[in-house]
């Protein structure tokens, strides 16, 4: 059974790890579609990087990337990197000009256009995804204002730096373009570069057969590379699993069995991704480059966040458990609260971190977000007002999980303080939600806290009971509670209190020290059997042969 138990487990986590692999890869390639489904140029067959290319465009068409003053996008550094790039991809010459500051015929500014992008993919060193988003550059390069260097390109004979140009014509907004000086050393550059490996040993069936637009040999490359990563991630988890051991065994509590296993499967997408980012330095282009650091990149914020919510489970269970032994049911509330809060900005830090490297301007998000925040108060108005009950609830402790507790028309055993509501079990076993909101407004009975239970019976005699007999059963009945161990002795009386044609009744009261409810049902077993005998042997008999009870005491019985 243990053994069937471990492969669904090992099952269910390669499914759950696939399927994010999935999303993770989705998310860095639909807006590049279009980049995708374009035939390549004809220098584009001597450059190996058509497959990432499919990438080029995602950042440039992503919304709030860049200033809507410009159409083309080429407001900022990144945006006219990326224009182009979809432009070129898009086989869309014309447009690829629109980026270059060149004065060339159209003819000789489109070839001039592919050698930029050659150049680019086979010989620039440099990270596409740091090229600077402000209009107005980088301005900690050092060079001079209008001017910003993406990075640089090397071939065996020379090093250039790649540089933009802010350029501004009379009655249009100012644009950065490919610098002429730039422009300038390109054909000379290209010349220098190599004939990449691939195309020379590579069949021609690889490299000119086309799926989608894409060269078969980047497809066959990708689905070989990738369980091979996967594989490669699983053998370094599986080295790392028994070095975490001794940390997660001090970090879960003892009862826990194998805590480590718990993030095997974020462990070995966070390995895959530092795999993705180990293997972008070797690709054979900038896009695919800018490719693999997005999957590295996104693989990481959903690892890190999926490590995180295992760890923060593993802490919240350890302090649920030391709370419970010490009975501090209220920290057990405060930490299970905290823990949900932490998971929440886990995972909307892994949410900030996907959406920038997808090319959206967080900037703008957080704008909109400020923009629009009165609206979403007043939408939020009432979960709001719960979460900040719950914290209250958590921090003044009026009621506590396990405690049997009466809310408004409600009244049962709280089993959890959640973010939204809390839930009491009722006597007849059914869940009531009260929102927190609501809860931390009404009036709450919490019978939990009760220093002693109150003990309060009518016991009614028949009318034919004499004078002697009352006396009799009184004062046997008060050295009962006076000789109990467990009945407060000041509070305890027992008195004559009312002269019915029916019956005679007597009242008994007293405080029993007791905070259990089962203890005290079992003292007030002892107590009541005490006064049958005592009413028995005095002579007495109750009226209609049984005693009326009034008990005024609300209780759990049954729980």
């Amino acid at each position: 059974m243990r053994n069937i138990e471990r492969n669904t487990s090992v099952k269910g986590s390669f499914s759950l790890f696939a399927a994010v692999l999935l999303a993770a890869f989705a998310m860095c390639l639909p807006a590049t579609a279009s980049a995708a489904g374009t035939a390549a140029s004809p220098l584009s067959k001597a450059v190996p990087g058509a497959a990432a290319g499919a990438l080029a465009g995602a950042p440039a068409a992503a919304p709030g990337a860049q200033p809507e003053d410009d159409p083309l996008g080429r407001s900022t550094p990144h945006g006219t990197v990326m224009g182009f790039i979809k432009a070129i991809e898009s086989e869309d010459y014309e447009r690829a000009v629109e980026y270059l500051d060149t004065q060339q015929p159209p003819k000789r500014a489109a070839q001039l256009a592919l050698e930029l992008r050659s150049v680019i993919d086979r010989g620039f060193h440099g990270d596409l995804e740091k090229v600077s988003r402000n209009p107005e550059g980088n301005p900690n390069d050092g060079l001079p204002t209008g001017l910003d260097s993406i990075g640089v390109v090397r071939t065996p004979s020379m090093t250039a730096d790649i540089q933009l140009e802010r350029v501004q014509n009379e009655g249009e907004p100012p644009v950065w373009l490919f610098s002429a000086e730039t422009l300038k050393r390109v054909p000379s550059i290209y010349e220098r570069l190599d004939t990449p490996v691939i195309d020379r040993y590579l069949p021609a069936s690889l490299t000119e057969t086309r799926i989608f637009r894409v060269p078969l040999w980047r497809w066959v490359g990708f689905f070989v590379l990738l369980p091979l990563f996967f594989v490669l991630a699983r053998l370094i988890s599986f080295g790392l699993i028994p070095l975490l051991r001794p940390l997660m065994r001090r970090l879960a509590h003892r009862d826990e069995a194998q805590p480590a296993d718990r993030i095997k499967t974020p462990l070995n997408m966070f390995v895959l991704a530092l795999a993705f980012y180990a293997y972008a330095p070797l690709s054979h282009s900038a896009l695919s480059r800018l490719f693999w650091n997005r999957m590295g990149a996104t693989l990481t914020a959903i690892s890190l966040a999926w490590l995180s919510l295992r760890l923060i489970d593993l802490l919240v269970e350890r302090a649920a458990k030391v709370y419970h032994m010490t009975e501090a049911s209220g920290r057990i509330a405060i930490a299970r609260l905290g823990g949900q809060v932490c998971k929440g900005l886990a995972i909307v830090a892994a949410g900030a971190t996907t959406l920038y490297y997808a090319g959206i301007n967080l900037t703008t998000v957080l704008t909109g977000l400020g923009v629009g925040g009165i609206a979403v108060a007043f939408a939020a108005q009432k979960t709001l007002e719960n979460l900040f009950g719950g914290f209250m609830i958590a921090s003044d402790q009026p009621i506590r999980v396990g405690d049997y507790c009466r809310a408004g028309d409600h009244s049962g055993v709280v089993e959890n303080i959640g973010l939204r509501s809390t839930r009491i079990r009722t006597m007849d076993r059914t869940i009531v939600s009260v929102p927190n909101g609501q809860l931390s407004t009404m009036s709450l009975e919490n019978f939990a806290l009760r220093d002693k239970i109150r003990f309060q019976h009518t016991l009614s005699l028949q009318p034919e009971t004499t004078a002697k007999q009352l006396k009799e059963v009184l004062a046997r009945i008060g050295r009962l509670l006076g000789d109990h161990g467990q009945v407060e002795g000041p509070s305890a009386r027992v008195r004559l209190v009312a002269l019915k044609n029916s019956a005679f009744d007597v009242e008994v009261f007293a405080y029993i020290l007791a905070t259990s409810w089962d203890v005290f049902l079992a003292k007030q077993e002892e107590l009541l059997l005490g006064m049958i005998d005592i009413v028995e042997k005095s002579g007495a008999a109750f009226a209609s042969n049984r005693p009326t009870i009034v008990n005024a005491v609300p209780g759990k019985a049954g729980n």
